[in-house]
């Protein structure tokens, strides 16, 4: 305790003050009054502990020793050594050693950084604003019995002091983060509104895809059938070679159809999994297109891919379609290497080929749009560009964490 005239203290408050004005945030206020709070109450620790709205967290800035109050994130106030204090319960605490005193070493009690530095001896007073306790003023030195209750007086008058300021700091704080949170929902709905109109622009091309290709393909193929069954209603024989060629014009038409519902619909997904309606999506596009081309698929996902959402799962497995699609068609590659990759972050699919490039391909349409679209209606992140060795293309999407289930990546 340090023994001080009336008028030099009135000068180290007043000083007080005016060090606090100006200050915007709480670890630079209580570090630029630090040291004329040393003039009144001399401390080996100094930190101010800021209870949250809702009351049920707080956090701590510290001056001098830096300790794990300091460093942690919000705690829980039922947690703190001076819950008493901050529930209102006791108007101040003082101890001559906290690391021996039941009050601060109750089951449960974040003491632990008492007992790192040594911080004996303890005066805590709340920082109160229209009788409510916003937080708590707390000094501490290394030395048993070193505060007094005249100590625990000009800690009440600092208290009160600085109470006025953080309460504004702190509604300031919270309305800051409130604005951010209000901006970022702002941003998520015009992303979602203008993610639904592409995604409908896009379902009205597929919809509009799928009627030329039944109009272009398969009702053309029907007519001809019927022509050619009209004519062969009107001869007296027909021969076994005429219908069994009707039968496999019939049969192509058929399999053309089951093509573009299987394009309409990953019916082999919801059966047998991602993996393999990958799979079977390549094999069967190479083998259709007469290529030559190489594939390889590598599922390191340990079965998570399969957990996904309905919706998530068939808009991933469009995008890689498409990708699939775009090197089949564009790349003039040899090999095509798909990825399904479990990360520490979450799950991601590269689709990777060893041909022309993006700038010597052929324009492809929508179909680049169309899977940045898909990425963003479930909150993936979508990417194209080279491979790594600057041979061919490379297109990944990854799906977040907090996207996935519940489960230790």
């Amino acid at each position: 305790m340090l023994k001080m005239a009336p008028a030099a203290l009135l000068d180290h408050y007043i000083g007080i003050s005016r060090l606090l004005a100006g200050q915007l945030e709480f670890h630079s206020a209580i570090r630029a009054v630090a040291v004329e709070i040393a003039h009144i109450i001399p401390h080996d620790h100094l930190d101010v502990c800021i209870i949250m709205h809702g009351g049920k967290y707080h956090t701590a800035y510290e001056t001098g020793l830096e300790t794990a109050w300091g460093t942690h994130p919000p705690a829980l106030v039922s947690q703190s050594p001076i819950r008493a204090l901050l529930w209102g319960e006791v108007p101040f605490m003082l101890t001559d050693d906290a690391l021996t005193d039941a009050r601060f070493n109750f089951k449960g009690a974040f003491i632990q950084p008492a007992f790192e530095q040594g911080l004996r001896s303890r005066i805590h007073l709340p920082l109160k604003v229209e009788g409510d306790i916003i937080g708590a003023l707390s000094c501490s030195s290394h030395q048993k019995h070193f505060y007094t209750m005249e100590d625990v007086d000009n800690a009440r008058s600092i208290a009160d002091l600085l109470s006025a300021y953080f309460f504004a700091l702190r509604a300031a704080d919270q309305a800051q983060k409130s604005a951010i949170v209000e901006a970022e929902a702002r941003v998520r709905e015009e992303a979602l509104r203008l993610g639904a109109l592409n995604l409908t622009e896009a379902l009205e091309r597929e919809r509009q895809r799928i009627g030329m290709d039944l109009h272009d393909q398969t009702l053309a193929d029907l007519t001809r059938l019927a022509r050619w069954l009209e004519r062969l209603a009107g001869e007296q024989v027909v021969s076994g070679d005429e219908l069994e060629s009707v039968a496999r014009s019939l049969q192509h038409s058929m399999q053309d159809l089951r093509q573009i519902i299987e394009e309409a619909k990953p019916s082999v997904l919801q059966l047998f999994g991602f993996s393999q309606a990958i799979e079977n999506h390549l094999d069967r596009s190479i083998r259709d297109s007469g290529s030559g081309l190489r594939q390889q698929l590598v599922d390191e996902t340990n079965g998570v891919i399969d957990q996904l959402d309905q919706t998530v799962s068939i808009a991933l497995f469009r995008i890689t379609q498409e990708a699939i699609n775009n090197v089949i068609r564009h790349a003039r590659a040899n090999n095509i290497v798909v990825r399904l990759l479990e990360q520490v972050d979450g799950v991601s699919i590269e689709v990777v080929d060893d041909g022309c490039g993006l700038k010597t391909r052929r324009r492809a349409g929508g179909g680049i749009n169309n899977m940045k679209t898909r990425a963003r209606l479930i909150s993936a992140k979508f990417s194209i560009g080279l491979n790594q060795d600057n041979a061919g293309t490379r297109v990944v999407v990854h799906l977040p964490t907090a996207a996935v289930p519940d489960r230790e990546f």
